[in-house]
């Protein structure tokens, strides 16, 4: 989740607000209803309903909902506004919207469940020849030369004073992407397009493709760069591109397992994948240099998220299809407590209820109904009834 100061480093970049703004004026009309998926503290669900909205869906997960429907009050727009604290995926609205407006970026559109979110708001949610903000978006692709990016993450685990072997972290970082921002006189080939990401038609979160790259600058190779280009309206858009103005979003760099030196004439050709695994991505890069320099030795690597992240043996057993799991003690009093949520109990009468069952588990019922709390925070209906806090 963003934090507050997030959200204001998001609204103080210009590039970005200038762009969404300008996008949102030429969409919205008087009569508009307007989605804003994953609004955070709100600043596009103001700007629909500057610029004319009759209505505006402000659909946000985390707690900052809170903080936009106060600033929602503030600006007198609390009466065209109506904030739902959920999942875009699991809200039914009372009608079709005519705009569908989302920033749901990482360093790239590829991130967490974006695709997913805004898909399925175009099925399900948006009028026919309603308006998506973006509209579609493109990945780059290069090769670059990142020297102290690349030095920051190798020589800490490549020399220390003690004389160990720590070449195990050093595996998992090189394959990790960072964000990174560099000038674009450090790419050593021409950029290749490697996604186009159509939102009015798009339905796969995954992507998969292959690119070559011929160098056209000498130099030392310390992996992959990746940017992305949005349009959000036709004519109106920006860009994290190498060189372009600083923005909120920075590039992705992908490095490679040790650096290559690269001559023109050369050719790095990728395979690139996406995989999207239900919440987030696991990316895999495998790159190969064809040499124009019979001298200079061939270069390969395959890399991927998935050694950048290592999941301890034990954990790797536990997900395997002929495991057969059984709840330990905390499941098994999440499981109870769970079970009370019928409607019928209120959630003081679950605590006391769950102190009784299991009282080497909590040591006060304050204890007990905050855990209930969260449990009922985070599977419980999002449907209130008697007891529930009001807005703020």
């Amino acid at each position: 989740m963003y934090s507050i100061e997030d959200y204001g480093r998001m609204i103080a970049d210009r590039v970005r607000m200038d762009a969404y703004s300008r996008a949102l004026e030429k969409a919205v009309g008087t009569d508009s209803a307007v989605l804003d998926l994953g609004a955070g503290t709100g600043i596009f669900s103001l700007l629909a309903c500057r610029f004319g909205a009759r209505k505006v869906y402000a659909v946000e997960s985390g707690d900052a909902i809170a903080i936009a429907q106060q600033i929602a009050r503030a600006n007198g727009f609390a009466d065209r506004i109506e904030f739902i604290q959920a999942l875009s995926t699991e809200v039914d609205l009372p009608e079709m919207v005519d705009v569908v407006v989302s920033d749901l970026h990482g360093t790239l559109p590829l991130f967490q469940s974006n695709i997913v979110s805004i898909a399925d708001a175009r099925r399900r949610l948006l009028k026919e020849g309603g308006a998506l903000i973006p509209l579609r978006e493109s990945i780059w692709v290069a090769v670059v030369n990142a020297q102290d990016e690349y030095g920051k993450l190798v020589e800490p685990w490549a020399t220390n004073k003690f004389g160990l072997d720590m070449a195990a972290a050093r595996r998992a970082v090189v394959n990790s992407p960072i964000g990174a921002r560099m000038p674009r006189e450090q790419l050593l080939t021409e950029p290749g397009c490697w996604a186009t990401l159509d939102y009015a038609t798009i339905e796969s979160p995954s992507h998969s493709a292959s690119i070559s790259l011929p160098v056209t600058r000498a130099g030392t190779a310390h992996g992959l760069i990746l940017w992305f280009d949005s349009i959000l309206a036709e004519g109106i858009g920006f860009s994290n591109a190498p060189g372009e103005a600083d923005m909120i979003y920075r590039s992705s760099f992908l490095p490679w397992e040790s650096p290559a030196a690269l001559g023109i004439g050369d050719v790095v050709s990728i395979r690139l994948r996406a995989d999207y695994t239900g919440t987030d991505y696991l990316w895999s890069w495998a790159s190969n240099v064809s040499s124009a320099d019979s001298s200079r030795p061939e270069v390969r690597f395959q890399q991927s998220t998935f050694w950048g992240a290592p999941i301890p043996a034990m954990r790797l057993s536990r997900r395997g299809g002929g495991y057969r799991p059984s709840l330990g003690a905390n499941g098994t009093v999440d499981a109870w407590i769970l079970s009370q949520m019928n409607g019928a109990s209120s959630l003081e009468e679950i605590a006391r209820g769950v102190m009784e069952r299991f009282p080497e588990r909590f040591r006060s019922l304050g204890e007990a109904l905050t855990h209930a709390g969260n449990l009922s925070d985070t599977y419980g209906s999002k449907g209130g009834s008697e007891g529930s806090t009001p807005e703020s």
